[in-house]
């Protein structure tokens, strides 16, 4: 069964870019654990929810302290040329590794490219230490959005851009994107993927299988429009998290035809997608879940 009440302290911050922050440390990963059909040359970990709240908690000062004065990690995003919500995400991730308050990890390296003979083999997001145990681990980072088949099957959930599968995304993340032993004169002694974002189900489908976090909110999309409901279409800074709303929300939103919507009374996410032929969906409008 799925909580009715999700751990989602990012919405007591009122600066945007605060919240975000706060989303990129405290939401659980997509996953709890690799799906039992793919196999890994190495050992990969997950962080537990309860791990991410330890991290949240611990550094839950520095956060009220940027939501009174958030200009340090707006110059720190600075850095970020690119629009994409990806990279704002690592960057995120990246301001709070290498602030010493965060008591948990000391930032080796970020973003760490591996050479051979005038050729690049790959690149590490993160490279640390961790300060409790003091193993050097290698963290992967990515930001997903997946919309499922009723089937749930593994090779059925596809990204926003169709080609993006999160089968691919996982495998990848098992064979190439693990393949180091050593950075920086370190040997890695611990690896993480560290899968955020959200996934989204038809409004009927099979039962939810057990590598699906359970402690993150799920999603509903469709590729038709609800009839009835408090929608407020989300830009796409918010698919972070949805930015704090006081404004009254009209009961007849305009809707695009591909897009995120936010229901602030229910707490629900809807994606609305028009999707290829080839991918099977069951079209919705289900009154008692949309609502």
């Amino acid at each position: 069964m799925f909580p009715s009440h999700y751990y989602e302290p990012w919405q007591r911050f009122s600066t945007p870019i605060v919240r975000q922050l706060a989303f990129a440390i405290a939401s659980p990963n997509l996953i709890q654990y690799f799906p039992h059909q793919l196999h890994a040359a190495k050992s990969i970990d997950v962080h537990s929810c309860l791990l991410w709240q330890q991290y949240f908690t611990a550094y839950l000062p520095r956060l009220i302290f940027l939501d009174q004065h958030p200009q340090e990690l707006l110059n720190f995003l600075t850095k970020i040329k690119s629009t994409r919500l990806g990279l704002r995400f690592e960057a995120l991730l990246w301001f709070w590794l290498q602030d010493q308050e965060n008591q948990y990890f000391e930032l080796l390296g970020h973003s760490i490219q591996h050479h051979a003979n005038g050729k690049t083999l790959g690149e590490m997001d993160f490279l640390l230490r961790n300060q409790q145990t003091q193993h050097i681990e290698h963290w992967e980072v990515c930001l997903k959005y997946y919309l499922a088949a009723p089937t749930l099957e593994l090779g059925t959930w596809i990204g926003l851009n169709p080609e993006d599968t999160l089968l691919h995304k996982l495998s990848h993340l098992l064979d190439q994107q693990f393949q180091f032993d050593t950075a920086l004169n370190h040997c890695i002694e611990k690896r993480y993927a560290v899968i955020k974002g959200q996934f989204y189900l038809p409004v009927t489908h099979a039962p939810i299988p057990d590598w699906l976090n359970p402690q993150r909110r799920l999603g509903i999309w469709c590729a038709h429009f609800p009839k009835t409901g408090r929608w407020r279409h989300l830009s796409r800074q918010e698919w972070l998290c949805p930015f704090p709303c006081h404004s009254d929300i009209s009961s007849n939103p305009i809707w695009w035809t591909n897009g995120l919507y936010y229901n602030q009374s229910t707490e629900q996410f809807l994606m609305l997608r028009l999707l290829p032929n080839s991918f099977i969906y069951h079209p919705c409008y289900t009154p008692n879940i949309l609502e």
